[in-house]
């Protein structure tokens, strides 16, 4: 298997793994699982941003382009509306 697909794979599971965490915590009641849960994403997170900045120095991934500021304050509005 390529470096390229391993590397996006790991990536792609990252990314659903977060989805999961994010999940299980919003559902949870139990506040010693529910903070194990949030140490647990914060790690996939950081693992997630290691492989991202990987793929992204290796050509594997091309992030979007970069939001201008009346994008970003188009955004904020839409969400806090």
């Amino acid at each position: 298997m390529q470096e390229k697909t391993m590397v996006n794979d790991a990536l792609s599971m990252e990314k659903s793994d977060l989805t999961f965490y994010a999940n299980a915590i919003s559902e949870c009641s139990n506040q010693n699982l529910r903070s194990t849960l949030q140490q647990i994403r914060n790690k996939c997170e950081t693992s997630q941003y290691e492989l991202y900045k990987l793929a992204e120095t290796k050509g594997f991934y091309k992030p979007a382009a970069q939001a201008n500021e009346q994008e970003i304050q188009q955004i904020k509005t839409q969400l806090q509306g």
